[in-house]
This record gives structure tokens, sequence and C-alpha cells, in this order.
């Protein structure tokens, strides 16, 4: 099982996702264009180190600002986490 939180901007999906990775014991796996990147922290609503507390969170400030950063690229590097967390028992 792959649990996903989609939604627009501003509706609270940081905070869901912390939660629901609280109760279910789940790894988090960053799918925002823009938190991949490095030094990317003010308006990008990151979660801050609070939320990070106690949780593994993947595929953030994974790159430099200015460096390719596709969506083949994106996919290779999330599948891999995915993979690596469901091999764990956990879910991602």
């Amino acid at each position: 099982m792959i649990i996903a939180v989609v939604g627009p901007t501003g509706v609270g999906k940081t905070k869901l996702s912390v939660e629901l990775a609280k109760h279910y014991h789940g790894i988090i796996i960053n799918c925002d264009a823009m938190q991949v990147y490095k030094g990317m922290d003010i308006g990008t609503a990151k979660p801050d180190v609070q939320d990070r507390l106690g949780i593994v969170h993947h595929m953030f400030d994974i790159c430099e600002p200015g460096e390719d950063f596709s969506v083949a690229r994106y996919v290779e590097c999330a599948d891999r986490c995915a993979q690596q967390i469901l091999q764990q028992g956990k879910i991602p």
C-alpha cells in the first residue's frame, strides 16, 4: 500500500502527511517540484524541523538550484525510495 496526499497549495497536505506517517509508522516521500531544491525553504512550505522529528523524509533538498531536475529523474528517485520503504515493510 502507498498513501498519496494530494491537493492545492495551502490546504494542509504537510500536516496531514505527518499525521498519517505517525499513525501508520510510514515514511514520507516528497513530491513537490520546488522542495527538491536545496535552500528553497521560504515560499515552498517545506516541513520544519519539528514536523520532521521522528519521521523519515525523502526527496527534500536533493539538488542545487539551477540544476536540471526532470520528471523522469524524479520518478526514478522516488520509485527507488518507495521500493526500499516497501521492502522494509513500511508504508510510503
